[in-house]
This record gives structure tokens, C-alpha cells and sequence, in this order.
């Protein structure tokens, strides 16, 4: 297990069960101020049953002031795999012993082999350290105080902010020499690098939001503006990446696969970027011209559908070809009514 390890599904809705401001993070906020430690399995299948030794079993609604009595004692707490009910309280886990932990403490110890064993959430909260830890999907996941998310939200946003804004500057950049018909495999590669490390810096941010829960509303807004459409890179790897004609969607997929899965160190070397489009790899080519097809063009025009783009990049093959054309040119393509060609005429008109 690692610390703060990119969270999955259980861990992360998980998160969002134990974020401030809700019945559960209040219940362990007492017991870190009470000092007297908890153990905390979220869950009641048969599989955490067979572990539990001893105890006090009942079903009871769950309350944050029930919890932290409850947690005066040495034992586990089970909550219900909702953690609406508390179910049992005063238990001694038994886990195997087989699974192996990193753990010191007795109560960490427990805690890391139940969540193995069993693959249900389990909190740790420590009385001598003061801090929650959260153990889910083979994950330890140490649970920061809101001020110190909040603090490092906010810095990262400030990334987030920087990242949009040079991007949006090497986004028109790019737009302009595409219009008029310059644009370079540099130029390309310069955008979409910018777009992949705005991208990670906003999913890296959207770990600290689940933490966040209630308090983080306006940054979640903040966010979603920086962000932008989601369709930047699709668009931008269907303009540019290698094929003899319009790209099939398996083809983008892949690119898209490729780019995602470059690790951060890779996103400032051109050529990796290139070989993940097929464009010239070479230090020499990156000054190369390049023809966009029209993709990023017509996705700034309002309300143009994917399906109308193809009909449009397929009749026209080319950026200037279409920019160049005339209103009964697109209006002649397949599919494209005179209503949608005057539309993508009148939005290529005012581009240029």
C-alpha cells in the first residue's frame, strides 16, 4: 500500500461518505478530540462477520455522539455498508495474519488486514497521532484536516489557472495559423501538451474536491470553468493525427490511449508526443506545415455535431478547402442541409 495512491471507485465514494460536513466525519472529528482512538469497519457481510470476536451486537440508527461513546471502548465498531446503522460495537477483529502490512500499532495492524481480508472499508482513527487513516481497495489513504485540503486545493487551482491560460494563448495561436494556413507540427504539439497538463493538473485536483465535500462548492464551480470542453484533445487528435482520410473513431481511441498513458516526464518531449499522432518524430520536422481537417474549426462554431463534421470533413478533406469554399459547395455535401450550411459558412466567414 501506498499513501494518497490515485483513488478507484470504493475508495473514492468512500471519501465522499467520510468528507466534512457529513454524519460520518463528524462521528470520527469527536473521537480525534475525545483522544481515545477508534476502529471503524464499513460494512456488515458475512465476510467481516466471520472476523469478529466478542462484542455487543444491536441495529441501531447511526449518530456522530453514539459513535464517539461507542468508540471509548477498545473495540471495533461495524457500521452497515451504508453507514446509516451501527451494528455491533466492543469487537475484537481476528484477521489472518497472512495478509502482510506495513502497520506498527495494534489497531493500524487490525485495521490494513481487515480491509484485505475482506475488501470493505475500514477507518483507523489513532489516539497518540491524532489522525484518521483510511484503508480501501489494497489502498492507505491518510485522511488530511480540511484546512490543509482546502490550502492545497487552492494552490493547486492556481496550477490549474496558469495551465488555462497559457494553453488558451497557444490554443489561438494555433487557430490563427491553421485560418491562414501555417500552422506546424511545433505548433500542434505545443497545444496539445499544454491540454493534457491542464487535464491532469484538474484530475489531480478533483482528489482534493471528494476529500472537500461541502466546502468545496465554489472551487468545484472554479474548476469546471478552467477546465473547458472535454472535446479539446478529440478534436485536436482528429485534425491532426496520420490517416489517408477521415479517422475512425478506433484510431482516435488509441491515439487517446497512448497520450494518456505517457507518464508526466514524457508530456515535454515533442517527439513522444508526435509518434502518439504519427506526425514526423524527428527534432528537424517539428518545423514541417501541417494541414488541420477542419475538426477544431467547426467545433467552434455553436451547436455543429459531431456527426455534421464528418459529413463535412469527408466532402472537403481540408481546413482550406473548406474556408475557401462556397455556400452551395457545403451545402452539396452529404447530409448537410441549406439551413447547416449557411450556419458553417457564416461561422468560417467570421474565423477568417
Amino acid at each position: 500500500m501506498t499513501d494518497n495512491a490515485p483513488a478507484d471507485n470504493q475508495l473514492r465514494e468512500t471519501l465522499q461518505r467520510l468528507a466534512p460536513g457529513t454524519p460520518l466525519r463528524d462521528g470520527l472529528e469527536r473521537i480525534q478530540r475525545g483522544h481515545t482512538g477508534g476502529l471503524i469497519v464499513i460494512g456488515d457481510g458475512p465476510e467481516v462477520i466471520e472476523l469478529c470476536d466478542g462484542g455487543i451486537s444491536f441495529d441501531v440508527p447511526f449518530q456522530p455522539t453514539l459513535l464517539r461513546e461507542l468508540c471509548k471502548m477498545d473495540g471495533a465498531v461495524i457500521l452497515s455498508a451504508d453507514g446509516t446503522r451501527i451494528l455491533r460495537a466492543n469487537v475484537q477483529l481476528v484477521p489472518s495474519p497472512s495478509y502482510p502490512t506495513g502497520e506498527s500499532g495494534t489497531r493500524h495492524r487490525a485495521a490494513e488486514r481487515t480491509a484485505l481480508q475482506t475488501g470493505v472499508p475500514v477507518v483507523s482513527v489513532s489516539a497518540s497521532m491524532n489522525t484518521l487513516t483510511l484503508y480501501a481497495e489494497g489502498q492507505r489513504h491518510l485522511m488530511e484536516e480540511p484546512t490543509v485540503l482546502m490550502q492545497r486545493a487552492n494552490q493547486a487551482l492556481s496550477t490549474v489557472e496558469r495551465y488555462r491560460s497559457r494553453l488558451d494563448l497557444a490554443n489561438q495561436r494555433l487557430f490563427v495559423a491553421e485560418m491562414n494556413n501555417y500552422a506546424t507540427v511545433s505548433d500542434v504539439l505545443n497545444v496539445l501538451q499544454r491540454q493534457i497538463m491542464l487535464e491532469r493538473a484538474a484530475d489531480d485536483m478533483d482528489e482534493n474536491i471528494v476529500e472537500l465535500g461541502v466546502d468545496a462548492r465554489q472551487l468545484t464551480l472554479q474548476l469546471s470553468e478552467l477546465r473547458g470542453s472535454a472535446d479539446e484533445i478529440d478534436m485536436l487528435v482528429r485534425d491532426y493525427i496520420a490517416a489517408a482520410t477521415i479517422p475512425d473513431d478506433d484510431s482516435v481511441a488509441e491515439s487517446m490511449a497512448a497520450l494518456a498513458a505517457l507518464p508526466d516526464s514524457q508530456l515535454l518531449n515533442a517527439a513522444t508526443l508526435a509518434r502518439a499522432l504519427g506526425l514526423p518524430a524527428t527534432e528537424e520536422n517539428l518545423m514541417q506545415d501541417v494541414v488541420p481537417r477542419g475538426y477544431r474549426a467547426l467545433s467552434r462554431i455553436p451547436r455543429v455535431q459531431k456527426f455534421l463534421m464528418d459529413r463535412v470533413v469527408s466532402a472537403f478533406g481540408e481546413l482550406p478547402n473548406l474556408v475557401n469554399a462556397e455556400l452551395d459547395d457545403i451545402a452539396a455535401a452529404e447530409n448537410v442541409s441549406p439551413l447547416w450550411a449557411r450556419h458553417i459558412y457564416d461561422g468560417l466567414r467570421r474565423f477568417a
